[in-house]
Formats: C-alpha cells, sequence, structure tokens
C-alpha cells in the first residue's frame, strides 16, 4: 500500500512553480492527504500565475494517478499560502483573482449541447431538490442528462440521489466516470470526501476543484448538463458562469421577501454576465395539510411570479411544501424517481418542458443570426 512518501516521490519527476526545481522540493505543496484510495493534492501559487501552472497541476495529477493502488487523484492549486512564505511565488496576503474572461467551449466539455444552472440567492430554498427533479424530468423526456452538484462546502447530490459509491477512473486514467441513477450521470465532491469531513478550502482552492470537476469528468454525450450551483453571488458562481458557457440559468426562491431580495441579486449577476435567465420557480409556495386538506401559504404566496414578471423573464412554476417531496429527499428518491405521475412531480415536469422549449427557442435564435462573411 502506497503512503505519502510514495506521493512525494512520484512528484519529484514534475517540475515546480520555477520550471526547474521538483515540485517535492519546492516548498510549493501546501497539503497531501490519503483517504480511501483517493489521494488529494494541493499546490500554493501566485494568484496571477495560476493560469501558467496548469500544466504543471496536470502533470501532477497524471503523476499521481500513476502510483499502484492509487484509484482516484486530485490536484488543485490555492494561493492559500504565497510564496513568500512557500517559495512558491506570493504573499500570504494575496488578493484573490477575479474570474477572467470566458474562454471557449472545450476540454472535456466538447460533447455536452447545453449547461444551464440552477441557482438560488440564499441557502435554504429547496435549490438542489429543484435541480434533482428538473434533471430526472428532462432524462424522462428521453434527454441525455447529467447533473454536476457545484456546492464543494456542502454537496447535497448523494443524499439526494442514495449514493454512497465511489466514482472510478476511466480506462485513459484521465478523468472519472460519473456515476449514474434514475437515467442521469451524476459528479459531485461528495462522492470523493466522508459524509462527515469539512472542506476547509479558499477561494482559488475551491475555483480550481469545481473546473476539475466539470472537465474531468467523462460526461459523454450529453443534451443538456445541470449544474446545481452553491448559493449565494461570489467567485464561484461567476467563475462557473463563464468558465462552462451557460445557455442559462433558472433561479430558485421561496415566496417570502426576504428570499426575493437574494433572488433580485442571483438575478442580477446572471444579467451582468450575460447569461440568459430562463426564469424562476417558486418552491414551498403552499402548504396543503395531509389530513383536513386546508391550504396554508406558510412563506406567503406569488412572490417569485410577481418578481419574474418585475423583470420580465417566464415564471416557471411552483412547488408546494410538500412531505412526500421532503422524505423522498431525504431517503435519496427525489419525487420524480418515486411518484412521477404524482400531483407533487407535476410542477417538476411542467418546468423541465419549459426549460426544453426555451433552449429550443434560444438555439433556433441562434441559428438565425445572419453571417457576416469577409472575403
Amino acid at each position: 500500500m502506497y503512503n505519502t512518501d510514495d506521493i512525494y516521490a512520484a512528484l519529484k519527476a514534475v517540475k515546480g512553480p520555477d520550471g526547474s526545481t521538483s515540485l517535492a522540493e519546492s516548498g510549493a505543496l501546501s497539503g497531501v492527504s490519503i483517504r480511501d484510495g483517493k489521494v488529494f493534492v494541493t499546490i500554493a501559487v501566485a494568484p496571477d500565475q495560476a493560469a501558467a501552472s496548469e500544466p504543471m497541476r496536470l502533470a501532477a495529477e497524471k503523476a499521481v494517478k500513476a502510483i499502484p493502488g492509487v484509484a482516484t487523484a486530485m490536484v488543485v492549486l490555492t494561493s492559500e499560502r504565497g510564496p513568500e512564505a512557500r517559495g512558491a511565488g506570493a504573499g500570504h496576503g494575496a488578493q484573490r483573482p477575479m474570474p477572467s474572461e470566458a474562454p471557449e467551449r472545450g476540454s472535456g466539455l466538447e460533447h455536452i449541447s447545453k449547461i444551464i444552472a440552477v441557482a438560488s440567492g440564499k441557502g435554504g430554498v429547496g435549490k438542489s431538490t429543484t435541480a434533482a427533479n428538473l434533471a430526472i424530468a428532462l432524462a424522462r423526456s428521453g434527454l441525455k442528462i447529467g447533473l454536476l452538484d457545484a456546492d464543494i462546502f456542502g454537496p447535497s447530490l448523494p443524499r439526494l440521489f442514495g449514493i454512497k459509491d465511489k466514482p472510478q477512473l476511466s480506462d485513459d486514467g484521465r478523468s472519472l466516470q460519473p456515476l449514474e441513477k434514475f437515467g442521469v450521470k451524476l459528479m459531485s465532491i461528495g462522492f470523493l470526501v466522508e459524509d462527515d469531513a469539512a472542506i476547509v478550502w479558499r477561494g482559488p482552492m475551491v475555483m480550481s476543484a469545481i473546473t476539475q470537476l466539470l472537465r474531468e469528468v467523462a460526461w459523454g454525450e450529453l443534451d443538456i448538463l445541470v449544474v446545481d450551483m452553491p448559493p449565494g453571488t461570489g467567485d464561484v458562481q461567476l467563475t462557473m458562469a463563464q468558465n462552462a458557457s451557460l445557455a442559462g440559468a433558472i433561479v430558485v426562491s421561496t415566496p417570502q421577501d426576504l428570499a426575493l431580495i437574494d433572488a433580485r441579486r442571483g438575478i442580477a449577476m446572471f444579467q451582468q454576465v450575460h447569461v440568459p435567465i430562463l426564469g424562476l420557480f417558486e418552491n414551498m409556495s403552499y402548504f396543503l395539510c395531509p389530513h383536513c386538506g386546508g391550504r396554508s401559504e406558510i412563506f406567503a404566496h406569488g412572490g417569485a411570479r410577481a418578481e419574474a414578471d418585475r423583470f420580465e423573464v417566464p415564471f416557471l412554476g411552483e412547488a408546494p411544501l410538500d412531505m412526500t417531496i421532503r422524505e423522498g429527499s431525504d431517503n435519496g428518491l427525489p419525487v420524480l424517481a418515486s411518484a412521477p405521475e404524482s400531483e407533487q412531480a407535476k410542477p417538476y415536469l411542467a418546468m423541465a418542458e419549459r426549460v426544453r422549449e426555451a433552449l429550443a427557442q434560444g438555439s433556433r435564435e441562434v441559428s438565425r443570426r445572419p453571417k457576416i462573411v469577409v472575403g
């Protein structure tokens, strides 16, 4: 069985940030850990050297994967400690880099037709449940669907789908094979770490991990990749919006004013980076008593529809606060998988159909744009 000494020995064959000293001896390694056949390595680099350090990161990952017995290797770049402290090139208090201009779709994404985000301005509004049911609904319509859990600090996908398996390396040893359930291909950092493991990472390290989960997974041919975004409007959201060339975004909110304030920020963020808003979806819209059938609007009602009208974006529907939906999500059986013909499933099926129509309309509009030929 291998140990950390074997990992450092393998990394001696990789050139460090200065291009001459081995990575193992450069002082840039800020962390090496081993868990259940999986190896995690972090490399500290200057924020402005992140792009130039990508070949080094790939070489390090390849070297670690080549160690006999290593099932999975993830190498990420971080500015947690800078060059003065680590000999790698930037100060301890270096500022996190702002997201760069959006690159063209490439490396690992060539066979994905559309990427859409399911987002929320704040946590606790049922965004992940919505993303899971949307993905299953789209798959039931005959599309090839993937679902990426981009919430590094609070991954929900393993619990939502009831999966405890670990992803395996592809045959070429260069990417991870997504897990699959209910007709959806799945990837989450939660598949690679223990349930109770605390992920204490700084911004650049998180963004590097998300990029790897997006681009270094053997997704295969997909019609739509649904990305369950972390809540908020920070670096992670902007990086994903730019690096993934999003075809559109869905914003999930509950009806009350406090949640809608954050939903507005989410809409504004996507508008600023020119990502089309596919629509707003109102979760926990109302409660139907399972005993008397009475309806209670616990969090008010209709707020998301009003915001959709205000921003002139589509309203995608409303889902109730319902025990069936909650219990299914907790037990790894989203309602679209356990009871697709139920009343509780109808809002998600309707949303999936509206999303399909919106994406198809967007494709037609692009195809109708005049082409300018210079010659």
